[in-house]
């Protein structure tokens, strides 16, 4: 399985002060944390685009995963608004999201405080991990001039080494979160909003780690979501 890992320094103060040192100075689970004792935090953001060189977050939602439940009471949603100049374009046919929609709300910059509060003591897991890990990336890299210090896990990587388990080649559309989802038997929510999908992942993730569960005849451990490369 697959473990996306952005290690802390040993030192917090390398960060400058404020949410990002916060969350670096976060204690962080051992890779022998069961996954059912694991704090983890289900996040989503709707963009412009795929790229976070040149496309921009519209919204952005995430919900706790703890002790095997998704945590809606502490569910969290913003619509923000784009740098100036840049419009929501082509990308509203996906998420719906217009441009007068977003001509109210705060920046993405006035977001990532909370949305890093959340993040401590957390992993984040996300479907498809490099896609979130890439824009708040650029967004802390912009707005607090840092790296972001945290351990992601992919629930489309989960799936994908799921499926090779058990059928060897994996069709790419398998591995969307709604087929993913449907091969759990879980319902169909609909898709390309933030909160919505960020809830669909942490539902799909507790029934991977289920299967993965029965396949070791063990606990899973976050070891057990480690890096296996493939090249």
């Amino acid at each position: 399985m697959r473990l996306i890992p952005r290690r802390r320094p040993p030192d917090p103060s390398r960060y400058p002060a404020g949410p990002v040192r916060d969350l670096a100075a976060a204690p962080a689970a051992g890779p022998d944390t069961p996954v059912s004792e694991l704090d983890l935090l289900a996040v989503d953001v709707e963009t412009t685009g795929l790229d976070p060189r040149r496309d921009h977050v519209l919204e952005v939602g995430w919900v706790p995963v703890r002790h095997g439940q998704v945590v809606l009471g502490e569910a969290a949603q913003f619509v923000v608004h784009p740098p100036e100049g840049a419009g929501v374009g082509h990308s509203a046919t996906v998420h719906g999201l217009t441009d007068d929609a977003l001509a109210s709300e705060p920046p993405l910059g006035e977001v990532l405080p909370e949305l890093f509060a959340a993040l401590r003591g957390h992993v984040l897991l996300a479907h498809h991990a490099p896609i979130e890990i890439g824009f708040l990336e650029r967004a802390a890299r912009e707005t607090f001039d840092a790296r972001l210090p945290l351990t992601a896990v992919d629930t489309m990587a989960l799936q994908h080494e799921l499926e090779v388990g058990q059928h060897g080649e994996v069709r790419p559309d398998r591995l969307r979160l709604d087929d993913a989802r449907r091969q759990f038997g879980l319902p169909r929510y609909t898709a390309h909003r933030a909160l919505t999908d960020a809830i669909a992942t942490g539902e799909l993730f507790l029934a991977q780690v289920a299967e993965l569960h029965h396949r070791l005849r063990r606990p899973v451990l976050l070891r057990d979501l480690s890096p296996r490369r493939r090249r």
